[in-house]
């Protein structure tokens, strides 16, 4: 598929209280867990370069959730810990990309959820 013909996927980075005991981050030194993020951030970079053609956006950590609905503003807490807009081929391309991500291999997050950014109806 062409370049021009490629879709837009956003990707979002869960992060769980389960994931977070499963992988024993919490009970790191606080040398080994600056050692982690340390590797973590390099991976991360690596894999940032290894698919700097497909970024459309980098994303950033998200913060604090507030819902807004008919009822008002509401605080709530959600898994959602950070986001990147990749394009590809396909769906199955798009999340091909993150199969070991450090997000989850070497920090403590749950998973990467890839979903097609669909065109507006007209």
């Amino acid at each position: 598929m062409s370049e021009r013909a490629m879709k837009n996927f956003l990707a979002v980075f869960i992060g769980t209280d389960e994931a977070m005991k499963a992988s024993g981050w919490a009970q790191l030194s606080d040398a080994q867990r600056h050692e982690r993020e340390q590797a973590g951030m390099q991976a991360w970079g690596q894999w940032v370069e290894r698919h700097q053609d497909v970024i459309v956006e980098i994303g950033t950590p998200l913060g604090k959730t507030l819902r807004v609905s008919h009822d008002g503003v509401e605080k709530i807490r959600n898994a959602l810990t950070a986001f990147t807009i990749v394009r590809a081929d396909s769906h199955e391309a798009a999340a091909k990309l993150f199969e070991g991500h450090p997000h989850f291999a070497i920090f403590p997050g749950d998973s990467v959820e890839v979903m097609e950014c669909l065109p507006l109806p007209r």
